[in-house]
């Protein structure tokens, strides 16, 4: 059996992409994050037709193959496959790690958004490659619940062995906290698509330096 992918923890930034807060569309965003030097994205779109999303998918997964830039897709198991996109991120109504782990294999990283300690812990006895966790500050992105803080993110951390990537609210500003309570990583949607993307992401990567 192949070597499960590991996620990669040198790559400490990791971008959603959002057409709404942007006012872009998701290749523009992805090409502007890319140049500022950005080597994780996530799509992720919940209103257009999945066709659209499929679409959009290709290029990005051209754009990010030419670029060496780590490519998940958000909810949809079958348009990451059909890509070949690095892995799929699920949420917690979406299909159990498991089943998606039969499905894809051991090539393909397996990553799931998580609240709390109990879906942290079952994410990783599931066979997750990494978890998102959050929100650990307010944010309007996403209504994902009330803000965990840094505090929580120390408990999971001290709990589960897998990446974390911490989401919610995450600005250049709070960045450094966030992964010196444990977290291998932070996803940042507004943080970046506010105002200007390369500015965004140049500051992001001025802080964690």
């Amino acid at each position: 059996m192949t070597a499960r992918r590991s996620f990669k923890k040198d790559r400490p930034l990791y971008l959603i992409t959002d057409t709404a807060i942007a006012g872009l569309s998701h290749i523009q965003i992805v090409r502007l994050a890319i140049e500022a030097g950005i080597t994780t994205i996530q799509l992720r779109e919940e209103y257009l037709p999945k066709k659209d999303i499929y679409k959009a998918a290709i290029s990005i997964r051209e754009i990010t193959k030419k670029y060496k830039v780590t490519f998940i897709v958000n909810d949809y198991l079958d348009i990451a496959l059909a890509v070949n996109a690095d892995g799929v991120h699920l949420g917690q109504q979406d299909m159990p790690v498991e089943e998606a782990r039969r499905i894809v294999g051991n090539k393909k990283l397996i990553g799931i958004s998580t609240h709390n300690l109990d879906q942290a812990i079952k994410a990783q006895e599931s066979g997750a490659d990494y978890i998102g966790f959050g929100p650990i500050f307010y944010t309007t992105t996403k209504n994902t619940g009330h803000p965990k803080g840094i505090e929580v993110l120390r408990k999971i951390r001290d709990h589960i062995d897998i990446p974390i990537v911490a989401i919610g609210g995450i600005t250049w500003e709070n960045v450094k906290e966030v992964l010196n309570a444990g977290a291998e990583a932070a996803a940042a949607v507004s943080g970046i698509l506010t105002g200007d993307i390369q500015t965004n992401v140049r500051k992001f990567m001025e802080a964690l330096t």
